[in-house]
């Protein structure tokens, strides 16, 4: 816009809400797939616009996807879900959000894994799933754990004791992901104290994968 016509209008700079979002979702028949992938991935509900012309994920298309779904309904399919999906959001998140419904309606929960109750999904079919188990792992530490490791509380420190242990079982079954789960790469990565205790557990873990 020229310069004129923007002196003539007040700006507004909005920042998205996730927790806004969701208690708005709560009573505007929001589909329950889109909000529990929104509970599991804040981070997902609106990325940057890309520069040139693609699908991206905004709360409008959130929106949108949780009304296809609603209309399906039962007569969801995989194929109609990846359509629906890559339709409507950034290609990272669709396929995210594909391995999500799957998971849900399978047997694995990252709850489960964290409490012994399941263990990370190793066949081949269900890499996708443990590609989103993975993500979700890591949205999960950084969350719950604090930046500052010197004063961890009793539950934090079972937290991270529980964390490396899993880390290393994933490690087992593909070490591209749990490397994932590590990297520092992106806008979110794991507290420095506790990449400081995993990168000092790796050569053991090498060796034992060796052997």
């Amino acid at each position: 816009m020229s310069s004129a016509l923007i002196n003539r209008m007040i700006h507004v700079h909005l920042k998205v809400s996730h927790r806004d979002w969701l208690e708005w979702a709560g009573s505007s028949n929001i589909h329950p797939f889109v909000m529990q992938y929104i509970q599991n991935r804040p981070d997902h509900l609106w990325v940057q616009p890309p520069r040139h012309e693609e699908t991206f994920s905004s709360p409008r298309s959130w929106h949108m996807l949780s009304d296809a779904l609603n209309e399906y309904g039962a007569r969801l399919t995989d194929e109609v879900l990846q359509v629906l999906a890559f339709g409507c959001l950034s290609s990272e998140h669709a396929g995210q959000f594909k391995a999500f419904v799957k998971q849900i309606c399978s047997k694995y929960k990252l709850k489960a894994i964290f409490e012994g109750d399941t263990n990370w999904p190793a066949e081949p079919q269900d890499r996708d799933i443990l590609y989103f188990l993975a993500q979700s792992f890591r949205a999960y530490l950084t969350r719950e754990l604090p930046s500052d490791g010197s004063g961890l509380n009793a539950a934090q420190k079972e937290l991270a004791h529980r964390g490396k242990a899993l880390l290393k079982e994933l490690a087992s079954i593909s070490l591209e992901m749990a490397q994932m789960v590590v990297s520092v790469d992106g806008g979110e990565s794991l507290p420095n104290w506790l990449l400081v205790e995993i990168v000092r557990d790796l050569p053991r873990l090498v060796v034992r994968k060796e052997s």
